[in-house]
Protein backbone atom coordinates (compact mmCIF):
# COMPACT_ATOMS: atom_id res chain seq x y z
CA UNK A 1 0.00 0.00 0.00
CA UNK A 2 0.68 3.19 -1.26
CA UNK A 3 1.53 5.95 1.62
CA UNK A 4 -0.49 9.08 1.13
CA UNK A 5 2.53 11.13 0.54
CA UNK A 6 3.88 9.44 -2.60
CA UNK A 7 0.71 10.09 -4.66
CA UNK A 8 -0.04 14.06 -3.20
CA UNK A 9 1.83 17.26 -3.24
CA UNK A 10 1.51 20.28 -2.70
CA UNK A 11 0.68 23.31 -5.23
CA UNK A 12 3.14 26.10 -5.27
CA UNK A 13 0.74 28.53 -6.25
CA UNK A 14 -2.88 27.74 -4.58
CA UNK A 15 -0.69 25.94 -1.27
CA UNK A 16 -3.53 22.95 -1.96
CA UNK A 17 -2.88 19.33 -1.19
CA UNK A 18 -3.67 17.26 -4.72
CA UNK A 19 -3.26 13.70 -6.37
CA UNK A 20 0.04 14.16 -8.95
CA UNK A 21 -2.45 13.60 -11.63
CA UNK A 22 -4.25 16.90 -11.05
CA UNK A 23 -0.38 18.78 -11.22
CA UNK A 24 2.13 19.74 -13.53
CA UNK A 25 5.74 19.20 -12.47
CA UNK A 26 8.43 20.44 -13.00
CA UNK A 27 12.32 20.41 -12.43
CA UNK A 28 15.48 22.55 -12.04
CA UNK A 29 17.89 21.33 -14.45
CA UNK A 30 22.00 21.45 -14.01
CA UNK A 31 22.34 24.99 -15.62
CA UNK A 32 19.29 26.21 -13.70
CA UNK A 33 16.68 26.27 -16.14
CA UNK A 34 12.77 25.05 -15.06
CA UNK A 35 11.50 22.24 -17.37
CA UNK A 36 7.96 20.87 -17.58
CA UNK A 37 8.16 16.66 -17.00
CA UNK A 38 4.58 15.95 -17.75
CA UNK A 39 5.80 11.96 -17.04
CA UNK A 40 7.15 12.47 -13.85
CA UNK A 41 10.37 10.55 -14.64
CA UNK A 42 13.00 13.46 -14.67
CA UNK A 43 15.78 13.20 -11.95
CA UNK A 44 16.02 16.20 -9.43
CA UNK A 45 13.60 18.20 -6.80
CA UNK A 46 10.30 18.46 -8.36
CA UNK A 47 8.51 21.67 -8.15
CA UNK A 48 4.16 21.07 -8.30
CA UNK A 49 1.65 23.28 -10.09
CA UNK A 50 -2.15 22.55 -10.29
CA UNK A 51 -3.33 21.63 -13.99
CA UNK A 52 -4.18 25.16 -14.99
CA UNK A 53 -2.88 27.29 -17.14
CA UNK A 54 -4.03 30.50 -15.06
CA UNK A 55 -2.28 28.73 -12.08
CA UNK A 56 1.11 28.00 -13.94
CA UNK A 57 0.38 31.85 -15.05
CA UNK A 58 0.83 33.11 -11.91
CA UNK A 59 3.84 30.75 -10.83
CA UNK A 60 5.65 32.33 -13.56
CA UNK A 61 4.57 35.98 -12.40
CA UNK A 62 5.24 35.96 -9.11
CA UNK A 63 8.52 34.06 -9.65
CA UNK A 64 7.31 31.10 -7.48
CA UNK A 65 9.51 28.48 -8.76
CA UNK A 66 12.31 30.79 -7.47
CA UNK A 67 10.98 31.07 -4.25
CA UNK A 68 10.06 27.66 -3.63
CA UNK A 69 13.44 26.14 -4.95
CA UNK A 70 15.16 29.17 -2.95
CA UNK A 71 17.31 29.32 -6.00
CA UNK A 72 17.93 31.88 -8.83
CA UNK A 73 16.26 29.69 -11.57
CA UNK A 74 15.03 30.79 -15.19
CA UNK A 75 11.77 30.15 -16.72
CA UNK A 76 11.00 30.40 -20.14
CA UNK A 77 8.84 33.25 -21.20
CA UNK A 78 7.24 30.63 -23.08
CA UNK A 79 6.99 28.32 -20.78
CA UNK A 80 2.91 28.05 -20.72
CA UNK A 81 2.83 27.70 -24.56
CA UNK A 82 5.28 24.77 -24.13
CA UNK A 83 3.43 23.08 -21.89
CA UNK A 84 0.43 23.44 -23.88
CA UNK A 85 1.55 22.17 -26.30
CA UNK A 86 3.44 19.29 -24.46
CA UNK A 87 -0.42 18.40 -23.65
CA UNK A 88 -1.63 18.89 -26.74
CA UNK A 89 0.95 15.75 -28.47
CA UNK A 90 0.64 13.55 -25.85
CA UNK A 91 -2.96 14.00 -26.36
CA UNK A 92 -2.91 13.52 -30.13
CA UNK A 93 -0.48 10.43 -29.82
CA UNK A 94 -2.90 9.21 -27.70
CA UNK A 95 -5.06 9.08 -30.33
CA UNK A 96 -2.48 7.52 -32.39
CA UNK A 97 -1.79 4.33 -29.93
CA UNK A 98 -6.04 3.77 -29.67
CA UNK A 99 -5.87 3.41 -33.08
CA UNK A 100 -3.00 1.06 -33.73
CA UNK A 101 -4.56 -0.08 -30.35
CA UNK A 102 -8.29 -1.01 -32.23
CA UNK A 103 -9.68 1.13 -29.32
CA UNK A 104 -11.03 4.07 -31.74
CA UNK A 105 -14.21 3.88 -34.81
CA UNK A 106 -13.61 6.41 -37.05
CA UNK A 107 -16.15 8.43 -39.14
CA UNK A 108 -19.93 9.57 -38.30
CA UNK A 109 -21.34 5.58 -39.63
CA UNK A 110 -19.20 3.49 -37.46
CA UNK A 111 -19.58 6.35 -34.53
CA UNK A 112 -23.39 5.87 -34.92
CA UNK A 113 -23.49 2.02 -35.21
CA UNK A 114 -20.91 2.15 -32.12
CA UNK A 115 -23.51 4.38 -30.25
CA UNK A 116 -26.04 2.30 -31.00
CA UNK A 117 -24.72 -0.86 -29.61
CA UNK A 118 -23.68 0.87 -26.51
CA UNK A 119 -19.73 0.09 -27.24
CA UNK A 120 -18.36 3.97 -26.68
CA UNK A 121 -17.21 5.31 -23.24
CA UNK A 122 -16.55 8.79 -24.89
CA UNK A 123 -16.61 10.92 -28.22
CA UNK A 124 -14.24 13.22 -30.01
CA UNK A 125 -15.13 15.60 -32.04
CA UNK A 126 -13.43 18.36 -34.60
CA UNK A 127 -13.52 21.51 -33.24
CA UNK A 128 -14.65 22.87 -36.71
CA UNK A 129 -17.15 20.39 -37.29
CA UNK A 130 -20.35 21.19 -38.26
CA UNK A 131 -23.73 21.31 -35.96
CA UNK A 132 -25.64 19.28 -37.93
CA UNK A 133 -23.88 16.20 -37.40
CA UNK A 134 -23.38 16.54 -33.18
CA UNK A 135 -27.57 16.63 -33.31
CA UNK A 136 -27.89 13.69 -34.62
CA UNK A 137 -25.66 11.65 -32.58
CA UNK A 138 -26.80 13.82 -29.30
CA UNK A 139 -29.71 11.07 -29.30
CA UNK A 140 -27.29 8.47 -28.29
CA UNK A 141 -24.84 10.85 -26.64
CA UNK A 142 -26.64 12.57 -23.72
CA UNK A 143 -24.65 10.67 -21.55
CA UNK A 144 -21.29 10.59 -22.74
CA UNK A 145 -18.29 12.89 -22.44
CA UNK A 146 -17.66 14.22 -25.73
CA UNK A 147 -14.48 16.15 -26.08
CA UNK A 148 -13.47 18.95 -28.90
CA UNK A 149 -9.98 19.97 -28.59
CA UNK A 150 -8.22 19.71 -31.84
CA UNK A 151 -9.12 20.96 -36.00
CA UNK A 152 -10.07 18.22 -38.62
CA UNK A 153 -6.50 18.90 -39.93
CA UNK A 154 -4.44 18.39 -36.62
CA UNK A 155 -6.79 14.62 -36.32
CA UNK A 156 -6.33 14.05 -40.44
CA UNK A 157 -2.76 14.20 -39.35
CA UNK A 158 -2.75 12.78 -36.11
CA UNK A 159 -3.95 9.45 -37.73
CA UNK A 160 -2.79 9.85 -41.29
CA UNK A 161 -6.80 10.24 -42.60
CA UNK A 162 -8.68 12.43 -44.66
CA UNK A 163 -11.83 14.62 -43.19
CA UNK A 164 -11.46 13.05 -39.52
CA UNK A 165 -14.64 14.89 -37.78
CA UNK A 166 -16.01 12.17 -35.41
CA UNK A 167 -14.17 9.59 -33.38
CA UNK A 168 -15.90 6.80 -30.93
CA UNK A 169 -13.32 5.34 -28.45
CA UNK A 170 -14.85 1.66 -27.37
CA UNK A 171 -14.99 0.99 -23.45
CA UNK A 172 -11.52 -0.58 -23.14
CA UNK A 173 -7.90 -0.01 -20.94
CA UNK A 174 -6.66 1.72 -23.99
CA UNK A 175 -9.57 4.37 -24.17
CA UNK A 176 -8.75 5.35 -20.27
CA UNK A 177 -5.27 6.28 -21.18
CA UNK A 178 -6.62 8.48 -23.93
CA UNK A 179 -9.31 9.71 -21.69
CA UNK A 180 -6.58 10.26 -18.82
CA UNK A 181 -4.82 12.85 -21.66
CA UNK A 182 -7.96 14.39 -23.26
CA UNK A 183 -8.78 15.54 -18.83
CA UNK A 184 -5.24 16.79 -18.60
CA UNK A 185 -5.67 18.98 -21.47
CA UNK A 186 -9.24 20.17 -21.29
CA UNK A 187 -8.77 20.86 -17.46
CA UNK A 188 -5.13 22.92 -18.71
CA UNK A 189 -7.45 24.97 -20.97
CA UNK A 190 -10.35 25.28 -18.91
CA UNK A 191 -9.30 29.14 -17.67
CA UNK A 192 -6.94 29.95 -20.28
CA UNK A 193 -8.13 33.78 -21.74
Amino acid sequence: MKKSDDITRKCIVTGELKEKTQLLRFVMTPDKCIVPDLYKKLPGKGVYVSNSYSVLEQAVYKNLFTKSLKKNVKVSDDLLQIVENMLHKNALNAISLAKKGGAVLIGFEKVMDALKLNQVSFLLEATDAGADGLKKLSTFTAELPTYRLFSVEELDKALDKVNTVYLAFLKNGMSTMVKDNFDKLSAFLKDKK
